[in-house]
């Protein structure tokens, strides 16, 4: 009786969430997704085998009690198709690592152009020749130093150089972004950097990657008619091609939390099809015979389709571009079909496409803020639709007043995300997008399209002039916004934990029907204050073994101004700290030791030496310290230093992830750590409580999978 009393409660929950339930199949789908990244090992058959079982458990349900018990068998034939198509894109994109430092000759056919961190051009690289490699990765990128120029890196072009290469690298932190995860989905065996110059054995082909020759050429015409940066921005939006924008603007544009409109997202795709639309459909209304015989709109729904179909090819096709497309070919199609265009349900298909085509972007920030974005507006347009208010406003004030809402609700649907992965809010981000925005739908959009039409006529430069004078405005802002006292507030990244619960919580507050939905406002505001009192590591070790920082009152005491700055920069952004590198080794904690430098960390010390001297040191070190590190491991270690080694294995190993992590009393030798040790364990974290020392590592969060070094 009693469970047939739970059955009618389940019913009438779902009888309230009638209609508004197709969203949560997205949601469902997402969530096996996640699981899968967040299993400690790798599936095997016995894994796969479950999640079968667990499927085959859901149809039953859908076909034994329909009416009753079929959400909830959807839901879990969902979950388990979510975690076996994330297992089977994780095995198709497999290929071999390479597993050691290499340096020696490189070939390759670029396929890829971008720009590193520091500036330098990238180039990603297949069909790859290295000398003597066995196992030669798909792929490998390369940063471009020392004297270049000796070519123009072209698509499909087979160029040949010297230079290193090696494995990607873990986790800066225990927790920290993945970037062999990254690397994995991306076929990159290899990354590194060339200081020799780069020299070109082959033109490329004819028919060889021509959508990227082609948006490559489009986008050296636009930056030969608009010069500058302001042309390099032209070729980003239009194009996707970002290797001509420099750090500076792109940083305000950051800063002043426009940078959204550097990416082809939904307001690109949006703003383009909806003018190819509206001005099909303005000219086919001004031939009476054909407006009053056919059906010019759906005529206009299938221009505005195809527009968007081609600028998705043009531009490489990444998470935003691709999420914005389906949305709107679903749009379209809604309105061939005579439905209701703007849905949920829309954004739901367009999640369940792009996580089937790509589950790896579940993860990264693009997916996360652009659906954040798009459903937080969905729903909160869908909710203003009834309202009477507004029905004697003039049309400047409802579009005044779209144009405040949406940019409020966007930047608030974004902002914790925003915020966790990139560790800062625009403050003034709000004025920054409604001073231009509408540039950029108004002014920069419809001259891109008006170029294009009067490109056979030789008449584009007159559109290129508008344009560039408005992307001359956006950037103008940008810089002004940035330079702003106060622009910027650095937050410190939160457990990822804490960023799931505020964003189901967020979901649930946008998909659920009736007054329930304020009960999942709980677990976003639970996350927030939890991200409010959540800590940040003590003391953090790098993976190369070249860098230490420890917290202090100032922040996070670096023991090196130099070397590692890559690692040094994710650990004082993820602290929530603006200073750089310098600025954080001058903060008064280390001392001269030797060949290295010392830092107490209450009862215990630690002393960290990099280089050959700092090697031969490591005895004294050992006898002196109680926690040693280096970034060379010691040529002919004594007793007392394999003692060590074996000591901190044995350690590291018992590690697991957060609060978990080992506990050890500090007895006998020193603990070491060494190259040799930290390419077993990744990135070390390490903490005292109570006269114990607490471990966390990289490879403990980073479990047993495809991606993780053997």
């Amino acid at each position: 009786m009693q469970g047939a009393a739970i059955l009618q409660r389940v019913n009438a929950v779902q009888q309230g969430q009638r209609g508004a339930l197709m969203p949560w199949a997205a949601v469902m789908f997402g969530l096996g997704v996640g699981l899968y990244f967040a299993l400690p090992v790798e599936p095997g058959i016995a894994g796969y085998g479950a999640a079968g079982a667990i499927f085959a458990i859901g149809i039953a349900l859908l076909i034994w009690r329909r009416e009753v018990l079929g959400p909830l068998g959807i839901a879990l034939a969902l979950m388990a198709l979510g975690l076996s198509v994330a297992g089977w894109r994780a095995h198709s994109v497999a290929g071999p690592v390479i597993d050691f430092r290499y340096y020696g000759p490189i070939e390759g056919r670029i396929v890829g152009i971008d720009r590193s961190a520091s500036d330098a051009i990238r180039l990603t690289l297949d069909n790859v020749r290295l000398d003597d490699v066995r196992n030669t990765p798909l792929r490998v990128r390369i940063a471009l130093h020392g004297e270049q120029g000796y070519i123009d890196p072209e698509p499909g072009a087979v160029v040949m150089t010297t230079g290193h290469l090696s494995r990607p690298g873990g986790a800066a932190e225990p927790g920290g972004f993945d970037f062999q995860r990254h690397a994995w989905f991306q076929s990159l065996g290899g990354v590194g950097y060339v200081r020799a110059p780069v020299v070109l054995l082959a033109a490329p082909e004819d028919g060889a990657t021509p959508l990227f020759h082609l948006r490559m050429r489009i986008s050296q015409a636009i930056q030969g008619q608009i010069g500058g940066q302001p042309g390099a921005f032209a070729a980003a939006v239009l194009t996707g091609d970002r290797s001509g924008l420099e750090q500076g603007p792109v940083q305000d544009m950051r800063d002043a939390n426009i940078a959204h409109l550097l990416a082809i997202s939904g307001l690109h795709v949006g703003l383009l099809t909806g003018f190819i639309y509206g001005a099909v459909r303005f000219i086919l209304a001004l031939i009476p015979p054909v407006a009053l015989r056919y059906p010019i709109r759906k005529w206009a729904a299938v221009a505005a389709l195809a527009s968007g179909a081609f600028y998705l090819a043009l531009s490489g096709g990444n998470v935003a571009t691709e999420r914005a497309f389906i949305q709107v070919a679903v749009m379209f199609t809604a309105v061939l079909l005579d439905r209701r265009a703007i849905t949920l349900r829309s954004v739901a298909i367009a999640a369940i496409i792009v996580l089937a085509r790509r589950p790896e972007t579940l993860m990264s920030p693009g997916f996360q803020m652009s659906f954040a974005a798009t459903t937080a507006l969905v729903a909160v347009f869908t909710g203003l639709r009834g309202v009477t208010w507004m029905q004697g406003w003039p049309s400047w004030g409802k579009w005044l007043f779209a144009l405040v809402t949406s940019s409020v609700v966007a930047g608030v649907a974004t902002a914790p995300f925003a915020a966790a992965h990139f560790n800062r809010i625009a403050v003034y981000g709000l004025a920054a997008n409604l001073v231009t925005v509408p540039v950029m739908g108004s002014v920069v959009i419809p001259c891109a399209v008006l170029a294009v039409m009067l490109l056979p006529f030789g008449l584009s430069w007159v559109a290129f002039a508008i344009m560039e004078q408005g992307l001359i405005w956006i950037l103008a802002v940008a810089h002004w916004i940035a330079d702003l006292p106060g622009a910027v507030d650095w937050v410190a990244s939160p457990p990822g934990a804490i960023l799931a619960m505020i964003a189901l919580g967020a979901i649930g507050m946008c998909l659920w029907e009736g007054r329930g939905r304020w009960l999942a406002a709980l677990p976003v505001v639970a996350g927030l204050l939890l991200w409010q009192v959540s800590e940040r590591p003590s003391l953090l070790v790098a993976e190369s073994g070249g860098l230490v920082g420890q917290m202090t009152e100032q922040g996070r005491a670096l023991s090196r101004e130099r070397g590692d700055g890559f690692v040094a920069g994710i650990w004082l952004e993820n602290d929530g700290d603006p200073e750089g590198q310098e600025a954080a080794a001058a903060r008064i904690a280390w001392s001269e030791d030797g060949a290295g430098q010392s830092i107490d960390l209450g009862p215990l010390s630690l002393w960290h030496g990099t280089g050959r001297a700092a090697a031969r040191e490591a005895d004294r070190a050992c006898a002196a310290h109680d926690i040693i590190v280096l970034n060379n491991t010691p040529e002919d270690p004594g007793p007392m230093l394999q003692e060590a080694a074996a000591q901190t294995l044995a350690r590291l190993s018992r590690s697991t992830p957060g609060a978990g992590a080992a506990r050890a009393d500090q007895s006998g030798p020193c603990l070491i750590f060494s190259p040799r040790i930290l390419a077993q364990s990744g990135a070390v974290a390490i903490s005292l409580h109570e006269g114990a020392l607490h471990f966390d590592t990289a490879r403990a969060h980073q479990g047993q999978r495809l991606w993780s070094p053997q």
